[in-house]
C-alpha cells in the first residue's frame, strides 16, 4: 500500500487579481504523472481543494478532470476531506456518483461517525487500509456555546471537542481492525495478530497544530476566535500509523513526530512563499519497507493489536515551480537593474515591486512598465514605501480597501470613533466571532 498525501490546492485563487488556472492545471497534470510513476494506491487530499465556497466553472472542471484521470490510473482509491475554505455541501453533492470512481468524499462531520471511518480494499478484495477521514471541524461541530464564556473557556472546549472526535473515530477504526482480525482464517494466534496489524490506520485532518509554522502572506486563515485551539500531538491517538494534515502551507512535521505531517500547499499562495520548496508526501506501507513496533512494553506473550504501530517509509517529493514569483525592492535605479538581469535570463516571472527610494518617483508605474517591455514578465503589484509613509502620517482620501485587510478596516473604524482601549478588547472579540461565523457559513447549503 503506497499513499500520496497532498492538500491546500486552493484552486481558483488569484494573485493581485491575476488568475492562476494555468498553474493549477500544470500541477494537477504533474500530480497525475507522479501517481502513475510512483504506482500510488491511495491518494489523500486533506482539504482546501478550492479557494472559496463557490468555485467557478474553470476550477470545477480542473477538479473533476483530475479525479477522472486518477480513476483511470493504477490508483485504487482517493479520499477527499473538506477544509475551512471549502463548502461541505458543494463537495458532498456528487459524493455518491464519485464513489463509483472509488473517490470517497467527507465534506462535514457525519451524524453516524462510522461514515468517517473508511475500510478500503485491495485488488484481491481483502481489507488493505483503514482511513479516519476527519474533515475540518467547525466550531459548532465540537463545541456547545454557553452564555458568559471567556476566550479561555472556548479554547478548552474546542481542544476537548477535537480530542474527543479523534478519540471516538479512532476507537471505531481499532474495532474495525480487530473485527478484520477475527475474520481471518484460523491460524496460530501470533500469526493472526501479525497479519491483522499489517492493515494500517491512516488519519486525516484540517486544523492548526500547536507550534505550526506559517509564512507572511500565505492566506492561512485562523480557524477559531482569538487564534486559539491550536491542538497538540496528544489529540491524535497512538493507533494512527500516519496522519495526513492540511491547512498550513509549509511542509512540516508536528511535534517532531515523523508520522504526523503537513505536506503544505503545492504552489505558492503569495510572494511570502515564493522561495519555499513545495512538497507532496509519499507514504509506503509495503511490508518489506515498513516496521511494526510496540507502543508499550508488556510481558504478555500475545499483545493486543492496539499496542502496535506500523512505521512506514515516508519520503517527500518536490513539486516543480510552474510560475516564478519575484519580489524586487530598492531605488528606481536598483529596481531597473534587477529587471534587466531577469530579462537577460529570459525570465517569465510575475513581479511584486516595492520602491524604497527617498526621492519622489513621478510616474513610477509607467517607468516600471517601460522597464519590462519586450519581456515575458508581468508586474502584478507596485508598492511605494515613500508614498505609504506619507499616507500613514496623515489621513489620505486616496487610500483604498485594497491596501487594508478586514482587521485593519475594523481598527480604523475604532480609531475614527475614538473607542477607548478598555472598550476595544470586547469589541475585537465580538468582531472576530462574527468573522468566524461568516467564514464557516456554507453558502451552498439549503
Amino acid at each position: 500500500m503506497k499513499i500520496l498525501h497532498t492538500s491546500d490546492w486552493h484552486i481558483g485563487r488569484s494573485l493581485y487579481g491575476r488568475k492562476r488556472y494555468d498553474e493549477f492545471a500544470a500541477f494537477l497534470e504533474w500530480l497525475s504523472g507522479l501517481i502513475r510513476t510512483e504506482a500510488i494506491d491511495l491518494l489523500l487530499i486533506s482539504g482546501d481543494i478550492f479557494d472559496n465556497t463557490t468555485p467557478g466553472n474553470r476550477a470545477q472542471e480542473l477538479y473533476y478532470r483530475f479525479l477522472c484521470q486518477t480513476a483511470a490510473s493504477p490508483c485504487r482509491h482517493v479520499v477527499v476531506i473538506a477544509g475551512n475554505h471549502d463548502s461541505p455541501s458543494f463537495l458532498n453533492a456528487p459524493k455518491e456518483l464519485l464513489k463509483v470512481l472509488n473517490v470517497h468524499v467527507v465534506g462535514s462531520v457525519t451524524e453516524n461517525l462510522d461514515d468517517e471511518v473508511l475500510v478500503l480494499h485491495g485488488e484481491s478484495g481483502e481489507p488493505e487500509i483503514i482511513v479516519c477521514a476527519v474533515p475540518y471541524l467547525r466550531d459548532r461541530d465540537i463545541r456547545k456555546a454557553e452564555a458568559g464564556e471567556s476566550i479561555n473557556d472556548k479554547h478548552m472546549k474546542l481542544i476537548q471537542g477535537m480530542r474527543k472526535h479523534y478519540g471516538d473515530i479512532c476507537d471505531i477504526a481499532q474495532k474495525k481492525r480487530e473485527h478484520i482480525q477475527q475474520t481471518l482464517q484460523e491460524k496460530q494466534q501470533g500469526e493472526a495478530i501479525n497479519n491483522a496489524i499489517t492493515i494500517p490506520i491512516a488519519a486525516m485532518g484540517h486544523l492548526f497544530t500547536a507550534g505550526g509554522k506559517t509564512v507572511d502572506g500565505d492566506g492561512v486563515r485562523e480557524l477559531y476566535v482569538g487564534t486559539l485551539a491550536h491542538v497538540g500531538t496528544d489529540a491524535f491517538p497512538s493507533c494512527i500509523d500516519y496522519c495526513a494534515l492540511g491547512h498550513l502551507h509549509v511542509p512540516q512535521r508536528v511535534g517532531k513526530m515523523e508520522h504526523i505531517r503537513y505536506c503544505g500547499s503545492p504552489i505558492p499562495m503569495g510572494y511570502g512563499e515564493a522561495k519555499q520548496e513545495k512538497k507532496v508526501i509519499v507514504v509506503d506501507f509495503n511490508i518489506s519497507d515498513s516496521r511494526i513496533v510496540p507502543l508499550i512494553s508488556d510481558s504478555r506473550i500475545v499483545p493486543m493489536i492496539s499496542e502496535f504501530r506500523i512505521v512506514p517509509l515516508i519520503s517527500e517529493v518536490t513539486v516543480p515551480c510552474f510560475q516564478t514569483l519575484e519580489r524586487i525592492s530598492g531605488t528606481l535605479e536598483e529596481i531597473t537593474t534587477q529587471i534587466e538581469t531577469l530579462k537577460l535570463a529570459s525570465s517569465r516571472a510575475w513581479l511584486e515591486i516595492e520602491y524604497t527610494g527617498n526621492e519622489i518617483a513621478a510616474n513610477l508605474r509607467e517607468s516600471l512598465d517601460q522597464a519590462v517591455e519586450n519581456s515575458q514578465m508581468e508586474i502584478l503589484k507596485v508598492k511605494n514605501r515613500r508614498m505609504a509613509q506619507q499616507v500613514m502620517s496623515r489621513v489620505d482620501e486616496n487610500e483604498t480597501l485594497d491596501n487594508l485587510n478586514e482587521d485593519e478596516v475594523f481598527l480604523r473604524c475604532m480609531d475614527h470613533y475614538n473607542i477607548t482601549e478598555d472598550e476595544r478588547s470586547g469589541l475585537i472579540q465580538s468582531y472576530q466571532e462574527i468573522l468566524s461565523s461568516l467564514h464557516e457559513e456554507d453558502l451552498n447549503a439549503e
